[in-house]
């Protein structure tokens, strides 16, 4: 999942002692619904700019400040305070330059996205996920940060369709008169849908200690609209799942426990179909004597009446082969939607083992920097 990142600020540094005496830059992120922090040092600076012109094959925008050797912060002169101050506004100058650059290739590289810290991948951020939340053992509740409250929402979006496809699958299998596996189906989605609707609660619940941990009013009013959908599309998958449950009992009650794969439209679908040609009102007029054509010509009363009735058993029989061509147009979208979600996954999977070995092919170019 990549993050557009919308500014970048360099607000401050901090000297520290371990493994030896350096000094580190505050680098605070801004993207689209979160924001982060980084603390590099001049060093990564440097090895970030190296990277990046090795990668790119040319030099990014704007230039690194000068080295200058620094003394130790505390009992530091004016002098060496102005260095820092001028190395501070240097190195933002130069992210800034990169992230504003017309030419998005410095940017767009894996050393610049990992040096800033932006996700990547559709399970990004998952190990920060889980090294982030905390659960309370005396009541269950999962404490969530800003971040992972957007995973957690994402991932019950997930489920969502998970059970949509349930429901669609059930449909394809009542229509082929498989009941027990259409039943199983509404079964299955029905135990989804119930664990979503648990977890959307937590959803709730966690925006309240979000908001009383500092999130802005007009965030939390966003992510407060985002859960109302969630419990709106909850709500309409539970009417599907309970309509289709009392429809499946009526169609067994009158059939006998006896399942009919082929079934024929009612005469309410059958005249919108045709256009409503059903209710329009009679063209004769009582006691006008009726305009005779070739075909009614020779014909009797009883032959009109045949003649009628065939007309009618030919519509029926061409609505029939509508309504088969219609499902199997239904079943061809199911399953190409399927393959769709099936490559979709496989491409996430790609994606992920591609950002993987970007890491590692990251810290060997590093290494090999540090050596060369």
């Amino acid at each position: 999942m990549a993050t557009a990142i919308q500014s970048i600020f360099i607000r401050g540094h901090e000297e520290r002692t371990q493994p030896k005496t350096h000094i580190v830059y505050r680098i605070d992120i801004q993207a689209h619904v979160r924001s982060w922090q980084m603390w590099r040092r001049y060093s990564e600076f440097d090895d970030l700019h190296t990277e990046l012109c090795k990668s790119t094959g040319s030099n990014p925008p704007e230039g690194l400040p000068p080295k200058h050797p620094i003394k130790s912060v505390f009992g530091v002169g004016r002098k060496d305070e102005k260095v820092l101050e001028e190395r501070r506004a240097g190195l933002e100058k130069y992210l800034r330059a990169i992230l504003s650059a017309t030419d998005e290739r410095w940017r767009e590289t894996y050393a610049f996205k990992d040096f800033l810290g932006v996700p990547s991948g559709r399970h990004a951020g998952a190990g920060a996920a889980s090294s982030s939340l905390a659960t309370h053992s005396d009541t269950g509740a999962t404490q969530f940060t800003s971040s992972t409250w957007l995973d957690e929402h994402t991932e019950l979006q997930s489920r969502l369709r998970d059970v949509w496809a349930d429901v669609h699958k059930r449909d394809a299998l009542s229509n082929q008169g498989d009941v027990v596996n259409a039943h199983k189906a509404n079964v299955g989605a029905k135990a989804k849908l119930a664990g979503v609707l648990s977890r959307i609660g937590h959803l709730g619940k966690a925006l309240q200690e979000l908001g009383m941990a500092g999130m802005s009013e007009g965030e939390l009013q966003r992510r407060t609209d985002m859960v109302a959908r969630l419990q709106d599309d909850c709500e309409k998958l539970g009417k599907v799942v309970s309509v289709a449950r009392q429809a499946a009992s009526r169609a067994a009650a009158g059939s006998g426990g006896v399942s009919i794969g082929k079934t024929f439209a009612s005469d309410a679908d059958r005249d919108a179909l045709l256009g409503g040609a059903a209710t329009k009102p009679a063209r004769r007029v009582f006691g006008e004597k009726p305009k005779e054509t070739e075909a009614t010509r020779p014909l009797d009363n009883v032959g009109l009446l045949s003649l009628q009735q065939q007309q009618m058993d030919q519509q029926d029989n061409q609505l029939a082969q509508l309504t088969t061509i219609l499902q199997r147009q239904r079943h061809l979208g199911e399953a190409i939607n399927a393959e769709v979600a099936q490559q979709i996954e496989m491409l996430d999977d790609l994606s992920n083992a591609v950002d993987v070995t970007g890491g590692k092919l990251q810290s060997a170019k590093v290494k090999l920097n540090k050596l060369s």
